[in-house]
């Protein structure tokens, strides 16, 4: 893979990889800063896409056709769907669907995009891969592999949050990662989500993500770089 790109909603989630690069230059495009370079030996760019699905899916667009990247690697925080999971645990993307994607008055369901080949966007098997090892030797908790959905809105209800994990047999949720899916999906790129889980997205979602999101932040910067060094590996 000759250029990465790489996708943080929130400073938090960039800032060390934007402070990794060497012989940077900063470009700005839609009123966001991408900064390419050499990250850990490869070539690179790193943007903040601001919170959203219109947000990321604007980055994805910019960073597959104006700086030509091979491949999208989207690093940041989740909220856990799942029992057992907890926050400092990480989930990497089988695939990724919008769960906020709603045409069911047309008989569809949830989730559901019409007149698109699949609404499940499949993260590329190698960056799985590479992102599970990556995990496994960098943090004290425990790496998932599994579907995250993506939405609109930060869930902080219990209800809701079970809701989400039963309907979509989702492991986390978040509000970026399947419309970069969706759009690297549409222009043949292949792509993987990582998330540190940061919140349990119930009651207490708001204060934990507030309390724990820079933590989370920084075990995913990591993997992300450890991610690096395996690539080059290979």
């Amino acid at each position: 893979m000759k250029k990465i790109g790489f996708i943080g909603a929130m400073e938090e989630e960039v800032e060390l990889l934007k402070e990794a690069i060497v012989n940077e230059f900063t470009i700005n495009r839609a009123d966001m800063d991408f900064f390419s370079g050499i990250l850990n030996g490869v070539d690179a760019v790193v943007v903040k896409s601001g919170i959203g699905k219109v947000n990321a899916a604007i980055a994805t667009q910019i960073l597959i056709s104006e700086f030509k990247v091979d491949c999208i690697i989207n690093t940041g925080v989740a909220g856990g769907l799942k029992k057992g999971i907890n926050v400092g645990d990480i989930v990497i993307s089988s695939d990724a669907i919008e769960h906020d994607f709603d045409t069911t008055a047309f008989g569809d369901e949830l989730g559901v995009i019409p007149r698109m080949k699949t609404s499940v966007f499949k993260a590329d098997e190698y960056l799985i891969d590479v992102a599970y090892k990556a995990a496994n030797d960098n943090i004290d908790g425990k790496a998932y592999i599994g579907r995250i959905v993506s939405g609109d809105k930060f869930i902080s209800s219990k209800d809701e949050a079970l809701k989400l994990g039963k309907l979509f047999n989702a492991l986390a949720v978040e509000m970026e990662g399947a419309a970069i899916a969706h759009t690297s999906y549409l222009n043949n790129i292949p792509f993987v989500i990582i998330r540190s889980i940061s919140d349990n997205a119930d009651g207490n979602a708001t204060k934990d993500f507030s309390q724990f999101v820079k933590e989370a932040a920084i075990v995913s910067s990591n993997i992300v770089k450890e991610m690096i060094n395996l690539i080059k590996e290979n």
